[in-house]
């Protein structure tokens, strides 16, 4: 291996090593013991939650006895040995139905002529690629980096491993330069050195590779985590702490494009010790952008407030939007910080291994290096060292930040600037300043993130997988390939903003926000999606909803006429309709809010849900956040939008119909004439209109949709209840009588804005109440053993619907909005208990950590890796919220399982301005 550490003092992974017993498979599991389940995520009987040991299998191979420094006992933890039993595959053609590819037939050809027309023709990558879907690997974990600046995702093995610099686009790919060594020296000798990760490359063969990950775990609550590594023999613990300022109602250092890791090491021995922690970074990811070659290194430090930070900045100069890294360190009275400007990371890596192995530091060479040559790569690595007495401990502080200011997207058409920049410039020379922030403010960061977090996970009444869920899957927020931008004056036509008076104000005071649909789903504010996943947003960064809301205004007032050639019918039709909610604000790989609707699929200038989203949205907007000039700017525009929505009365009984294709959100699942769910969206949205046209003092529309509200409950129930639940449409079909998990969408959200029971009730409490009884008993409880959701579609006769690729899927943001729809009618059992099961299936189950997909079968199969609709798990807090408001104001609330509480009406209020958990 060529360390230069005495072979009784190295470590392996080998069986029969008296210092590092590692089980293969065949030995017996070992539990864990002094890593206790905390004791409020023990089943919780009186409440009804689920009694599940949580991480037990994901722990069960852990042989240390180190619990680390300062991990707190509620998130995910899992032990770096652990291997995920199943392995599924993403969904692809031979997973559908002979009956269902025969509907499909017309659609398959179609995409495949326009997948080889973008591919090879325009040498684009398709918005949806379902011939190179991403393969599975279960190895994510916490993403650094704050709101739209870009993300690192670092894995719970140790390793980089998802990398979205370019706004929007991803490149998964581990770069095994990337690591964190530790070296030890005892009486001036180094007696132990080893990178910590459990990898054995074929690059950097002189490195001390295959870390035993039997005795180190990963703890991850976003924006924190924590890799704890006990070194056996040498009575030493490292646990490094990652940090990165995700902050609720921040608007400045939450969109900051960095991390910080705190490692802090814990001499356990009689001896003392000095310790160093080397941190290598790749200048590139080594693929086809770092090839023309040009790259280059070099050494900064930079003094200020008292405060030394000394590190590497890595210039990559690559068009269309080139970056710098900076790796740095901070310089304190006791610790050391060197450096080596540059190495080659495919080579066998002799020369930096050996400088560190001499004395524990780096040779620190003055200057730059030279470009890297076309072909070569080129790597450099900061050092940190320190002393540490007998049973001692001491604290070693890393950055990790990027400044990519300027960015284009693919069409290169509009220079756009980060959000951050505002604060740090747009010149290309933030890092090292960037650096210095992170590392004089991450203590304070921690307060704040301490102090939002606290309230829930001190709650004992939750359990402990919901604490897990909550936070962790708040990743996708800034993971979503997101991005926040200055606003250009230029982009907001004077036509369109002097309509809305605080368009202007609010969007250049806190810019522009889009997050991706998801990593594999390429378009921006996926506004069918968004309705499920926009409650983490108006909860913890609200001024981001509205901000988004106005760009959605902006984009329905607007039209494109171009035609298209839609990949499900093959009927050509415009772009983009005017007064019509686009489902999308645009491709990355193109020029997003300048060209939207990327979706291809579909012409969803015919669907049915999203205007009435819309409206849903604006409101509940309103109620959380009490600003009315939004929605006085908004009113206007949810007039237009439902005067467009009006032509799906086709019988004039105040009730839309669907148009017998897939014209939803569940765009592979047919709907015809009256819907339970688009049904209950548009009397949920008609409910909300006669609120805000009485908000906005316009008596004829509110007497309008009155009259409209009226005829259309009686017909959504004479049509669509059949005495347990509402019926899926009113197709002559076998699937008219599936019972649909999301059928109480627009209950939903009524109760989420403080309507929908007393005087402002739509829909019957106790049908409401029956209906998601018959959801629980049958698409939770008869589905998968109970253990994974809810189906999406369920028969009477108790087995799943596979009328449709979409059907007998599990979704799982639709599950957590149907548990939040479960908590607020009383059912908080059984919403706690159908949510529960996706946590399991996705965290601790199938090994999708960080990368939640939209959906999952039964077997075999998932699809669309890392989604954006699961951030609706934030509407339960809120239902949670709610409901102890509720009980403060009226007492307790009824018995479990009843749903039938009478509670008093809320409207907008400064207490639930910002409903956060602060």
């Amino acid at each position: 291996m060529g360390t230069g550490v005495p072979a009784s003092e190295q470590t392996s992974c080998a069986k029969g090593d008296p210092q590092a017993s590692c089980p293969e498979n065949g030995t017996e599991a070992v539990q864990v013991t002094d890593c206790p389940i905390p004791e409020d995520s023990q089943p919780q009987h009186e409440q009804g939650y689920s009694s599940a040991e949580d991480s037990g299998q994901l722990m069960a191979s852990y042989e240390g006895k180190a619990k680390g420094y300062q991990v707190p006992p509620f998130g995910w933890r899992i032990c770096l040995a652990h291997e995920f039993a199943e392995k599924r595959k993403p969904f692809n053609a031979n997973d559908i139905s002979l009956s269902n590819l025969i509907k499909h037939l017309g659609m398959g050809l179609r995409y495949l002529q326009w997948w080889y027309r973008k591919t090879q023709v325009e040498k684009k990558k398709p918005f949806i690629d379902l011939i190179n879907s991403v393969p599975l690997r279960q190895i994510y974990g916490c993403p650094l980096g704050g709101i739209g600046g870009g993300t690192i995702t670092r894995g719970w093995r140790g390793q980089f491993c998802r990398w979205q610099l370019n706004p929007g686009m991803y490149q998964h790919q581990t770069v095994i330069a990337n690591q964190f060594t530790v070296c030890l020296r005892r009486r001036g000798q180094t007696v132990y050195q080893q990178v910590l990760s459990v990898e054995r490359p074929s690059v950097l063969r002189s490195w001390n590779w295959g870390l035993c990950g039997y005795f180190a775990f990963y703890h991850a609550l976003y924006p924190r985590a924590w890799t704890v590594y006990q070194l056996p023999g040498q009575n030493v613990t490292l646990t490094c702490r990652q940090i990165t300022p995700i902050l609720p109602h921040d608007y400045q250092d939450s969109s900051l494009p960095v991390g910080v890791f705190v490692w802090d090491v814990e001499n356990e021995g009689d001896e003392a010790l000095e310790v160093s922690i080397m941190f290598s970074m790749r200048n590139g990811l080594g693929g086809e952008d770092d090839a023309p070659g040009g790259l280059w290194n070099e050494p900064f430090c930079l003094e200020r407030d008292g405060e030394t930070v000394q590190g590497l900045l890595l210039h990559h100069p690559t068009p269309p939007n080139p970056y710098t890294m900076a790796v740095a360190a901070r310089l304190s009275a006791d610790t050391t910080v060197t450096h080596l400007t540059a190495f080659d990371p495919d080579s066998a890596g002799q020369q930096v291994w050996q400088d560190l192995l001499l004395d524990g530091q780096l040779d620190s060479l003055a200057g730059k290096s030279l470009p890297s040559q076309k072909g070569v790569g080129i790597a450099g690595a900061v050092c940190v060292s320190g002393k540490l007495p007998p049973r001692g401990r001491q604290r070693l502080e890393f950055s990790l930040a990027w400044d990519m200011p300027r960015i284009m997207f693919g069409a290169k058409g509009r220079v756009y600037y980060r959000r951050y920049t505002r604060f740090f410039g747009p010149d290309g020379d933030a890092a090292p300043a960037l650096s210095h922030y992170a590392l004089s403010h991450y203590a304070d960061w921690e307060e704040k993130i301490s102090a939002w977090q606290n309230p829930v996970l001190e709650d004992r009444s939750l359990p402990a997988w919901y604490k897990s869920a909550l936070f962790n899957e708040l990743y996708f927020l800034a993971d979503g390939g997101t991005v926040w931008l200055e606003v250009p004056e230029d982009s907001l036509p004077e036509a369109l903003v002097g309509s809305m008076g605080q368009l202007r104000p609010l969007l250049q005071e806190y810019g522009r926000f889009a997050y991706l649909e998801g990593q594999e789903y390429r378009m921006y504010n996926t506004y069918d999606v968004h309705f499920y996943a926009s409650f983490a947003l108006v909860m913890l960064w609200p001024k981001l909803e509205l901000s988004l809301q106005y760009d959605m205004a902006l984009a329905t007032l607007r039209e494109d006429l171009t035609q298209r050639r839609f990949l499900m019918s093959g009927v050509t039709a415009p772009v983009k309709r005017r007064n019509v909610i686009p489902h999308d604000v645009g491709d990355p790989d193109d020029e997003p809010w300048l060209r939207v609707n990327a979706y291809e699929i579909h012409d969803t200038g015919d669907w049915k849900d999203l205007n009435l989203k819309f409206v849903l949205q604006v409101y509940r907007d309103y109620y959380l956040t009490g600003d009315q000039c939004f929605l006085r700017d908004m009113w206007p525009v949810c007039l237009a939008v439902m005067e467009s929505e009006m032509k799906f009365d086709k019988d004039h009984d105040g009730l839309i119909e669907n148009g017998g294709y897939a014209d939803q959100t569940y765009d592979g699942w047919v709907t015809t004439g009256p819907s339970a769910y688009c049904g209950g969206l548009w009397l949920a949205a008609v409910a909300v209109m006669v609120q805000m046209a009485a908000l906005c003092g316009a008596q004829e529309a509110q007497n309008k949709f009155s009259s409209i509200l009226s005829r259309g409950q009686e017909a959504y129930d004479r049509l669509l209840w059949n005495g347990r639940y509402y019926n899926y449409d009113c197709s002559s079909q076998p699937q008219s009588y599936s019972i649909m998990s999301d059928q109480c969408a627009g209950q939903w959200f009524l109760r989420a804005s403080g309507l929908g029971e007393g005087d402002s009730e739509v829909f019957p409490t106790q049908q409401v109440v029956r209906a998601l009884q018959t959801i629980f008993e049958f698409n939770v409880q008869a589905f998968a053993g109970g253990a994974m959701g809810a189906v999406n579609g369920m028969q009477p006769r108790g087995v799943p619907d596979t009328s449709s690729v979409q059907s007998d899927e599990v979704w799982v943001g639709v599950v957590y909005g149907l548990a939040a729809t479960m908590i607020q009618e009383g059912l908080t059992w059984e919403g706690f208990r159908t949510a529960e099961g996706c946590y399991r299936t996705v965290w601790e189950r199938l090994g999708l950590a960080f990368q939640t997909p939209e959906a999952y079968c039964q077997r075999r199969v998932f699809r669309s890796l890392a989604y954006m609709r699961p951030l609706s798990i934030w509407a339960m807090q809120l239902a949670l919220q709610q409901q102890q408001q509720h009980i403060k104001a009226s007492g307790p609330i009824s018995k479990r399982g009843t749903g039938l509480c009478t509670r008093p009406k809320h409207g907008p209020k400064e207490a639930m301005a910002n409903p956060s958990l602060e």
